[in-house]
């Protein structure tokens, strides 16, 4: 993963967005559905029907960088929002990249001994 800044915020659009969308049709979403400026500096993360593909729009200071991550198996596991637009930390993002159900995390086993 790309590192961010502190302080960066990730916006997840709600429902399925059209994954032949380029730069400047993800761009022209955020404007209008999203209500966010899209060369604010911030992250935006956009998933695919299927739901086993997302990109992610973001201003980079000299430029706009559209990565993308499609999973071999399973799904990402998209959030329930009221509205249109649903925000993450940056750990939570971490953890939606990994194909990880942020809703029900498992917690690894505590070794019983350091031996």
């Amino acid at each position: 993963m790309i590192g961010l800044p502190a302080g960066t915020r990730v916006w997840l659009a709600a429902g399925v967005t059209d994954m032949r969308a380029g730069f400047n049709s993800l761009a022209d979403k955020v404007q209008t559905v999203l209500e966010r400026d899209p060369f604010c500096g911030h992250v935006f993360v956009f998933r695919g029907k299927r739901g086993d593909l997302l990109k992610v729009l973001c201003w980079s200071g000299d430029g706009m960088c559209l990565p993308m991550k499609r999973l071999e198996k399973g799904r990402f596991v998209w959030p329930q929002a009221d509205g249109a637009v649903i925000c993450l930390s940056l750990a939570q993002l971490s953890t939606l990249l990994e194909g990880i159900d942020s809703r029900q995390p498992a917690r690894t086993a505590r070794p019983a001994s350091a031996l």
